[in-house]
């Protein structure tokens, strides 16, 4: 296998109220034919928003989580000040604060936000991560 993400899918409770809310940070939804599925390109992968109870049927799980489900999602900024600006254009879409920017312990600066489903988002700034001019990112060896 390949080490490599290529698509991570949401299960969200509404379909339309989640994709309005990706749209209203201003994400471009891909695929625009697409039926029950909305799907956004996201830099070298994609995010796709499908109902929770398909996705659980499709994965052959149980549809009833609750709490943490110990992943979080996250987008890496250019500076501390584009942590801060991304984290404000969260909360003026719809999206809760959960944790407000502040110096990390692992020497960067960051802050979380979750989506009208609650899946949390860390919003970063790592001083050894590069963020190339397409968004990519580029650990160090």
């Amino acid at each position: 296998m390949e080490q490599r993400v290529s698509l991570v899918t949401l299960g969200v409770a509404d379909l339309e109220s989640s994709s309005r809310f990706y749209e209203r940070l201003g994400w471009r939804r891909s695929v625009a034919k697409a039926e029950g599925v909305v799907f956004f390109q996201a830099g070298g992968m994609a995010l796709a928003l499908y109902p929770r109870l398909e996705l659980a049927k499709d994965a052959n799980v149980a549809a009833d989580g609750q709490g943490f489900a110990g992943i979080a999602l996250a987008y890496n900024a250019r500076s501390r000040d584009e942590v801060d600006a991304v984290l404000r254009e969260a909360e003026a879409a719809g999206a809760t604060i959960l944790k407000p920017a502040q110096e990390a312990f692992w020497g960067g600066y960051s802050g979380y936000f979750s989506d009208p489903d609650g899946f949390p988002w860390e919003v970063a700034w790592n001083p050894s991560f590069l963020i190339t001019d397409d968004g990519s990112i580029r650990l160090p060896d």
